[in-house]
């Protein structure tokens, strides 16, 4: 056996890992310490002492963090489950994937949406991923989850599924 082929996975689980975090865009991140520094300039009002400084040392780094948190979430297909921050899906369970655009997104948890659905939307991301399930003892009928890469993610799902 050689070195190469022992270090090589075989294409089909290369194709089955997927990861990504839903991460604010600039755009939301300069908006929102805009707004927090706005903030802080009214408390301030030019006035002496602590309050020239503490609504800029609170509300900046708090603003901050609120804004990291938002973005955290981390979607991810491995080992034979698909990750959603800290929810597992085991794929066995996958009965189909739909990627779904702005529009179909919107349709799936719009007005007629099922309230078993578990979902974790981003308003930011206009894609997203519809999974199926298959699972007698589960009330869930499907997942909604939003990516970046909506095609790319349900390959990785049906791929690990299909892998099994």
């Amino acid at each position: 056996m050689s070195p190469s082929s022992s270090s090589s996975a075989p294409p089909a689980v290369r194709r089955a890992e997927h990861s990504e975090r839903l991460f604010l865009p600039w755009w939301l991140w300069l908006g929102g310490l805009t707004a927090a520094g706005l903030l802080a300039v009214e408390v301030w009002m030019g006035a002496p002492g602590v309050r020239a400084w503490l609504p800029f040392v609170v509300l900046l780094p708090v603003t901050a963090l609120g804004l990291w948190w938002l973005g955290r979430i981390r979607v991810a297909v491995h080992a034979g489950e698909l990750l959603v921050d800290d929810a597992r899906l085991p794929v066995r369970y996958v009965a189909d994937v739909v990627p779904l655009d702005a529009a179909g997104r919107r349709e799936v948890l719009g007005v007629g949406a099922d309230p078993l659905a578990f979902v974790v939307q981003r308003p930011w991301l206009g894609s997203a991923v519809q999974v199926v399930l298959d699972d007698p003892d589960d009330p869930t009928p499907f997942w909604v989850v939003s990516t970046r890469r909506p095609v790319e993610l349900a390959e990785a799902i049906l791929a690990a599924r299909d892998a099994g």
